[in-house]
């Protein structure tokens, strides 16, 4: 792979120089965010050498490229140069207010997580060479080491009012210097003692390790900042602002932002503690069994905010660094069983490499490689995660400190108080690895291919032609803004955006389910394809209403009968998006080819051709 030809596509199917705002990137992914999202091609992203797949998700154009990602990101950065994101961005006409906070949280957390992983692992290192008899805990190379480890944590605010000012493009060492003033030892020592400010009692709050009220306060700055430099007469800009900006934000974070911050990450932090609390393992399991979708659409790092908030009020996360645990190595498992079940060399190598790679906490090149391709990889996926998330999850794992769990990583589990927790760790290592090995081993068959030396295959095909399920404009499925739909995780199909509210039977079938809330139901064609209707995005929080479902499961249908109706323009204005999905669910099965045609018009036609090829 050539990394500079590479980088060079990446950033022509981003949509040019211009069009990139930001980049950063975590352990596997280079996160683009984009002037205007419309112009970056997903389909060319994944066709480049090196990219193993691209989704558009948390307000970010995620390319993700898996193990050489540093290389990757310093071509790219490279040809980006230093005046990068200086382009008008359409960002917050094309997104959605959700969309908006998701970048933000993510631009924020994101960039902490090596300083934090590295000052964690070094802890936990410590902890385990003092439970070995390694090295006293008692000595002052070992204290003077543990700080060094902590100061990561002890600094948060800090760290988080540099990335936060990065992200709002604001100046970061002003930030830095008002957060900074959360922290500073005669400030803590006044409000242990009680002080009044402007004639206002300021609340005694220990803002050591603590992310929102940082958040929060480079919010306020941001805003005086771009207030200030407004009306400042420019000789004077260079002092004035920062000084007009600090005396404003720095009292008002001591008395209003930084307690409101404070008290909104210890709710934060109960909100989830009750939810683990009072679903003990079963959560954990369930989230270990759904990682491979979030982790697949990029979902999980909203998470991050919870593990930081989580560490800075009780130093320790018990739901997602277990489950991610149980996840990461069964996605291992998974891979190693594989690459020695196929016959498939390409299989093989993809396989191998990445089955290491998950070893270590990383997944994404599992994901995209092996795991979201293969639905039997991803079914001994599931199976792993869910066992081993049970497992952790009964035991009570508590991770301490945020890095990818993994077998490099596992000094994370180390708990002094509970030397159990390290070998917990260690069995559930071995148990999400064992199960989801096995799975693997009695589920994967190699996917059949014809050659020329096969008898005519063409006699044990069944083939067939599925009209557009409603009236209107048929448009490629990875234009449906919904990852699960875009990036093919239910199976391959095309949507529409409909004329009218009536969906029809493509083909002769048969009814095999109707969604309780009525915006979804599925047929069985004759021919065995398994087809799903999606009516519009999210509206299953219509919980039925504008839905009138004219069949019943189980029965027989003809193509172009009337499945059901909905009422396109109150679905519109309750502000639902009614395009609609037509999917071939079991797609190992057969092979899915959308119709290639420019016609538009609002009549029901061919979409899809699909064959079902025999044994």
């Amino acid at each position: 792979m050539d990394k500079q030809d590479s980088a060079k596509l990446i950033v022509q199917y981003v949509g040019g120089k211009d069009n990139v705002n930001t980049l950063i990137h975590c352990s596997t992914r280079l996160r683009f965010t984009l002037n205007d999202f419309d112009k970056a091609d997903l389909d060319k992203l994944k066709s480049v050498d090196g990219v193993l797949g691209a989704v558009i998700a948390g307000g970010q154009c995620q390319v993700i490229i898996g193990n050489d990602v540093v290389e990757m990101f310093d071509a790219v950065e490279n040809l980006l140069g230093k005046d990068f994101g200086k382009g008008t961005s359409n960002s917050k006409s094309k997104q959605s207010i959700g969309h908006i906070v998701l970048d933000f949280i993510t631009g924020v957390f994101q960039p902490l997580v090596p300083a934090i992983a590295g000052g964690g692992i070094l802890k936990s290192i410590l902890m385990l060479a003092a439970a070995f008899g390694w090295m006293s805990d008692k000595s002052q190379t070992y204290q003077i080491l543990n700080l060094i480890g902590g100061a990561p944590l002890y600094l948060l605010p800090l760290l988080v009012a540099v990335t936060a000012a990065q992200k709002l493009k604001v100046n970061p060492l002003v930030a830095l210097s008002v957060v900074g003033v959360l922290i500073l030892p005669d400030i803590t020592t006044m409000l242990a003692k009680g002080t009044e400010l402007f004639g206002m009692n300021v609340l005694n709050v220990t803002y050591s390790s603590q992310v929102f009220p940082a958040i929060l306060s480079v919010l306020l700055y941001a805003v005086m900042e771009k207030f200030f430099t407004k009306y400042s007469p420019k000789p004077i800009r260079i002092f004035f602002v920062p000084m007009m900006s600090m005396l404003v934000t720095a009292p008002l974070t001591l008395l209003f932002l930084g307690p409101l911050g404070y008290v909104v990450g210890q709710y934060f932090v109960n909100i989830i503690l009750f939810i683990n609390t009072h679903l003990g393992w079963v959560a954990t399991a369930l989230l270990a069994a759904v990682l491979p979708f979030m982790v697949a659409t990029g979902m999980h790092k909203p998470m991050i905010p919870y593990v930081v908030a989580t560490f800075s009020s009780i130093g320790k996360e018990t739901l997602y660094l277990p489950a991610s645990l149980a996840h990461n190595i069964s996605e291992s498992g998974t891979c190693f069983a594989i690459a020695i079940r196929t016959k498939d060399s390409k299989i093989r190598s993809t396989a191998i490499s990445a089955g290491i790679s998950a070893l270590f906490g990383i997944t994404e090149p599992a994901l995209y490689g092996i795991t979201l391709q293969h639905k039997k990889a991803l079914t001994s996926v599931i199976i792993g995660s869910l066992v081993g998330g049970t497992y952790v999850g009964i035991v009570g794992l508590a991770g301490f400190t945020i890095v990818g769990p993994g077998l490099a990583s596992l000094p994370m589990f180390v708990d002094k108080a509970n030397p159990m927790n390290l070998i917990n760790a260690i069995i559930g290592f071995v148990i999400s690895f064992v199960i989801s090995f096995i799975a693997s081993l009695f589920l994967w068959k190699d996917e059949k291919t014809t050659s020329k030396d096969d008898k005519d295959v063409s006699e044990n095909k069944v083939s067939e032609k599925l009209d557009s399920p409603v009236s209107g404009q048929v448009v490629a499925l990875s234009e449906v803004p919904d990852d699960v739909f875009s990036q093919g995780l239910l199976g391959k199909g095309i949507a529409v955006i409909p004329s009218e509210g009536k969906l029809y039977a493509p083909a002769d079938g048969t009814v095999e389910m109707v969604f309780d809330t009525k915006h979804a139901l599925g047929i069985k064609t004759d021919s065995g394809a398994e087809v799903l209707f999606h009516i519009g995005l999210d509206t299953v929080q219509l919980n039925g209403k504008y839905f009138d479902v004219k069949v019943d499961k189980g029965q027989r249908v003809k193509k172009g009968d009337l499945l059901e109706t909905f009422d396109l323009e109150k679905i519109k204005e309750a502000g639902f998006n009614p395009i609609t999905m037509m999917i071939v669910t079991n797609q190992n099965d057969y092979s899915v080819d959308a119709e290639k045609s420019d016609n538009t018009d609002e009549n029901i036609q061919p979409v899809l051709n699909i064959v079902k090829l025999g044994v």
